[in-house]
């Protein structure tokens, strides 16, 4: 018989452990927005100048080298990484690493666009494909950070630097809280509500000279919807990397994103960024590592993700039941977490295994992944004591 605990005596400050969009910075509020551009044209002087600020803002936050173009586009992440796709492939042979959710759509986009294309896709979750067989002649796409998984690429020692292709990193929940070896990376994408906490809908598209030199020099056999156009007359639109974007953008959301760099920047920029995010999932992995009946998905500590932390029940009492009951009984624990306040939104991603998934990015604070964790047990042992 489960013995239940006491409910600890202790809540977190802020329950939001959602993995986008993500808790807002600390010490948010609505006035942060005050000098937001609002009722103007996004093509008005003061509209292209936030949207400019914003584009110079995250060149010197995230560190992207000064010969990187950086546009914000329609359609978040998703936008950013098929407008990558859907104009630069083609030319070459292209290896497909997928081992989440939304790297297995990039598989489907594939597919879709109908070009040789070479399918790594790993299982179960917490896997990573095998990145020796990445060819030095194709085009590669792989997603940095498994936002489903819970697991990362450990490094990108695996990217040929003399490669013949180029590298679409889809890093949405990598961006400002892992490194970015822009040496390797030819495209990086990311949207603002991950880990820095922004608003929804908008998305992030760097372009190194060699990604620019594919735009100029290839010519996909396939229609191109009008926000996927990055070029006019064969040549790179200069106007989309300093601010005239391609539709229209939320300004008042440009304002939050424009917020949140600068406070990165206040806190000592990128690196307290990814110091911040690496500090919040120690503090979750080193209590899975001396807990018997949780794991992360992962089962390499080299590829854990520091912001969308996954874990399983791996109890015997709760493996034992079949498929159905495994997922009510991670449903019930992340319902009952919600319930007493203590983590909103922690269920894990519904394609996933089921468990939880704690966002530990950069806006969250450790004092409040601490205080979580003996709810957890807390909440633990209440279900397993309904078992019976």
């Amino acid at each position: 018989m489960t013995t239940i605990p006491p409910k600890p005596a202790t809540k977190p400050v802020d329950a939001r452990f959602s993995s986008g969009p993500t808790k807002k910075r600390p010490g948010w509020t609505l006035a942060a927005l005050e000098g937001a551009a609002l009722g103007r044209s996004h093509r008005s002087k003061a509209g292209k100048a936030k949207l400019k600020e914003a584009i110079d803002r995250t060149r010197a936050v995230l560190q992207v080298p000064a010969d990187h173009k950086i546009a914000i586009v329609p359609a978040s992440d998703t936008g950013a990484v098929e407008m990558a796709m859907w104009s630069m492939l083609g030319e070459r042979p292209v290896d497909v690493f997928a081992w989440e959710s939304f790297g297995e759509e990039w598989v489907t986009d594939a597919q879709t666009l109908k070009i040789d294309a070479a399918l790594h896709v790993a299982r179960p979750y917490g896997a990573l494909p095998d990145f020796a067989k990445a060819r030095k002649g194709a085009d590669i796409i792989f997603t940095q950070n498994g936002t489903t998984s819970g697991a990362k690429i450990p490094n990108f020692d695996w990217i040929a630097a003399d490669r013949e292709g180029i590298t679409i990193n889809d890093a949405t929940s990598a961006a400002f809280a892992q490194p970015i070896d822009w040496s390797k990376c030819d495209v990086v994408t990311y949207s603002w509500q991950k880990v820095m906490g922004g608003e929804a809908a908008h998305g992030m598209l760097i372009l190194s000279p060699r990604a620019v030199a594919r735009l100029e020099s290839y010519t996909p056999n396939r229609p191109l919807p009008k926000i996927f156009r990055l070029t006019k007359k064969s040549k790179l639109d200069a106007e989309i990397f300093e601010g005239s974007t391609i539709n229209t953008p939320s300004l008042l959301c440009t304002e939050d994103y424009i917020d949140t760099l600068k406070w990165g920047e206040s806190i000592g920029g990128l690196e307290a960024l990814i110091a911040r995010a690496n500090a919040n999932s120690k503090a979750l992995y080193d209590w899975a590592a001396k807990t018997p009946w949780i794991a992360p998905l992962s089962d390499d500590p080299a590829t854990y993700s520091n912001t969308g932390v996954c874990l399983k029940v791996v109890d015997p009492r709760v493996s034992a039941l079949d498929e159905a009951g495994q997922a009510a009984f991670a449903k019930k624990l992340s319902d009952l977490l919600e319930k007493e306040g203590v983590a909103l939104d922690a269920a894990s991603y519904r394609s996933a295994p089921p468990g939880l998934r704690i966002w530990c990015g950069a806006t969250i604070d450790k004092a409040d992944v601490e205080a979580l964790i003996p709810w957890i047990e807390w909440a633990f042992a209440t279900c397993v004591a309904e078992l019976g």
